[in-house]
């Protein structure tokens, strides 16, 4: 049998290609999921806030910030931040918001995150709302998924996830 003209090669080539870059499915698996760990010079904070009309056990506002690092080669929007904070491994409160941050490729940018805890919501943080008062260590972590907005590349979705943990003094 012959061999096929060279001018044909190319054409083929580009066939192979796309065949190829077919089965390797949605061009967003390419994108790496943000990065996230503490602020070292931040330091997790937790106010008291006393009984009232509204909380008749009182509350807490937890602020908690974390540094998201862009691992891709190219600059994609933190879109949205789904989250659960657990505090001594119980869960404690939920957020949810759209981010609309840019994150242009291997940057990093500081995201300080607020939840509101109603301790008469909370039966199961009676050990964590003693040691609130007493000034003792609690230990948190952050869960949740992240999605972003790579443009052309998609928009993928990643979690649940650990973005950061520790303890707060």
């Amino acid at each position: 049998m012959p061999s096929p003209p060279r001018k044909f090669f190319p054409v083929v080539l580009i066939i192979a290609l796309a065949a190829g870059c077919a089965s390797l499915g949605p061009l967003g698996a390419y994108v790496q999921a943000p990065r996230f760990e503490r602020v070292p010079d931040d330091r997790p904070s937790i106010r008291l806030a006393p009984p009232s009309l509204g909380r008749l056990l009182g509350g807490a506002t937890i602020r908690i910030v974390t540094r998201v690092t862009n691992p891709n080669a190219f600059g994609f929007t933190l879109s949205s931040l789904d989250s659960t904070l657990y505090l001594d491994n119980t869960r404690a409160a939920t957020s949810n918001f759209p981010l609309g941050l840019p994150l242009g490729p291997g940057a990093q940018s500081d995201i300080p995150i607020e939840f509101a805890v109603d301790f008469s919501e909370l039966p199961g943080l009676a050990n964590v709302i003693r040691s609130a008062v007493a000034r003792q260590p609690i230990d948190y972590r952050l869960e949740g998924s992240v999605g972003v907005d790579a443009g052309r590349l998609g928009t993928p979705r990643f979690g649940p996830m650990t973005f950061v943990s520790g303890t707060f003094d």
